[in-house]
């Protein structure tokens, strides 16, 4: 079937231009997870509270998000669409009453793009929208992790460039609204342009990935068996071990993003499964090797260099001066490919949103450039958003941390609003097997149901009132302890209220 005959099938026509290959897609959801800019970002933090054995929060992590990921591909080659988590989460919301076979092999039912349907399939969307904005801003503010530490001369504000100064974090600001404006002209300027540089992008990170772990190995100074024992003065304990898992959970995540590019990848329904499945395991894989070998490497676990500066610290003093600032050039590009990613997943999924009329002003955020063949404003309001969250907070030094573990707590509960529904819907009978497609077959129930064990387990986790993530200066204030809460509270009701202005007219049933 023609790739405009799919998209016919769930009402839409094609209107991105659909060239990107096997590898462009992958690297779409490995430069989201973008291990470089994630590990480097919380390394120090992982080691501040859970020390060595912070390393076992990455297994579980990964198992935990494989899960997730086994779901997503099932889905992604059922539904090859714009958006990912929000059409998916709708096309569940449409399936009808137990399915009946079908003359020609059709369907059993017929998909709608009307929203009304159901609020949970809008909601999965509405909160994937808003961790994606979170996730966007924290990810430009990585770069206040690194470009320091390759020339000072990038510290343009004060002195001090920890993220947890004043200094520092009003410097993430600024560095990170400047990346934003660059990512934004990128993604306005057409998806051939964004692929180009993310694959090169990719590709410097995979070698730098390899580059790492190799040459930490090499001078590693302690064997791997230094992840079964705790630190004296890391904090840790298994108060400290649950609250350093932030770091593996917010690695982990965006993998989705390779099956939200689907309407503008070749043969999608076999390649976005695969891309998929890839960018979660090599990244698991990835970022769990360098963090072993970073603790086998770092010159000392205990004079508190290793939780003060984390993985910058490590490459400086193995690898020497200069070679230590040529990797760091090197992950300041992952950063920048990484920021880059999640914005285009960001437009693509308010595009797949808006393109329904599931958003204020959708007509104008629907459009397709006929120039570039990409939706520009998504572009513009993603980077819009994105920066004004930065600019609320300037020189707020828990900054890093409270976006970090909100944008997890959103993005997992908008993931948990698509393994949620489809394993009622399979406990139903609802999901039969497409023969031809990627599936979970008689294993769909079990591992389904421990996606969402997994899931509802790790937003616990992170929403948990901890000073340690969300009041770093020790204020006590139940605000700043709360704020995950509070975000996703302020998310629902504002949700809400967007839903009853912009439902429409009831769905039309299913047709059976």
């Amino acid at each position: 079937m023609p790739p405009s005959d799919e998209l016919a099938v769930f009402g839409y026509r094609q209107e991105l231009r659909r060239s990107l290959g096997g590898f462009s897609a992958f690297a779409a959801g490995f430069s989201f997870v973008s291990i470089l800019t994630t590990v480097f970002q919380l390394f120090g933090f992982g080691y501040t509270f859970g020390g060595p054995l912070f390393f076992w929060t990455w297994p579980v992590v990964l198992a935990g998000q494989l899960l997730v990921a086994l779901v997503f591909a099932e889905l992604a080659a059922r539904y090859p669409l714009a958006g990912s988590v929000y059409q998916w989460a709708k096309q569940l919301c449409l399936l009808g009453p137990s399915p009946r076979p079908q003359p020609g092999g059709k369907p059993p039912w017929t998909p709608q793009k009307n929203v009304g349907k159901g609020f949970l399939g809008w909601l999965a969307g509405w909160m994937m929208l808003l961790g994606c904005v979170v996730a966007l801003a924290a990810a430009a503010i990585a770069l206040q992790v690194v470009l320091p530490s390759v020339w000072d001369g990038f510290q343009l504000v004060g002195g001090d460039p920890s993220v947890t100064s004043p200094s520092g974090a009003a410097n993430a600001v600024l560095l990170g609204t400047l990346l934003l404006v660059f990512t934004t002209a990128v993604n306005a300027g057409g998806v051939r342009l964004m692929a180009r540089i993310n694959d090169v992008g990719v590709a410097a990170e995979l070698l730098g990935v390899l580059v790492l772990v190799t040459g930490l190995g090499l001078f590693a100074v302690r064997g791997p068996q230094v992840v079964l024992h705790d630190t004296p003065g890391t904090g840790a304990g298994i108060g400290g071990v649950f609250a350093s898992a932030l770091m593996a959970a917010y690695v982990l995540y965006g993998f989705d993003t390779a099956a939200s590019v689907a309407e503008e990848t070749k043969d999608a329904r076999r390649t976005a499964p695969r891309a998929v499945l890839r960018a979660v395991l090599v990244s698991g894989i990835g970022g769990l090797a360098v963090v072993v070998t970073a603790l086998m490497a770092a010159p000392s676990l205990t004079d508190g260099q290793l939780a003060g500066h984390g993985l910058p610290y490590v490459i400086t003093a193995v690898f020497g001066d200069p070679l230590g600032r040529i990797f760091l050039a090197d992950v300041a590009v992952a950063v920048v490919v990484c920021t880059l990613t999640i914005q285009t997943g960001t437009v693509r999924l308010i595009y797949a949103m808006a393109r329904d009329g599931a958003l204020p002003a959708s007509t104008r955020l629907s459009s397709v450039s006929p120039r570039t063949g990409t939706p520009v404003a998504p572009a513009l309001l993603s980077g819009g958003l994105a920066i004004g969250l930065l600019l609320l907070n300037v020189g707020n030094p828990t900054l890093f941390s409270t976006i970090t573990g909100t944008s997890v707590v959103v993005v997992y509960l908008a993931y948990l609003l698509v393994t949620g529904p489809l394993l009622v819907q399979r406990l139903r009978g609802r999901f039969p097997a497409e023969p031809g497609r990627f599936s979970l077959g008689r294993w769909g129930v079990p591992l389904n149901g421990a996606a969402v064990l997994y899931g509802l387990a790790m937003v616990v986790n992170i929403a948990w009132p901890r000073a340690e993530i969300y009041d770093l200066t020790g204020s006590g204030s139940p605000w700043m302890l709360l704020f995950p809460l509070e975000f996703v509270g302020g998310a629902l009701v504002i949700g809400w209220l967007c839903w009853l202005r912009l439902r429409p007219a009831p769905a039309l049933e299913p047709a059976i």
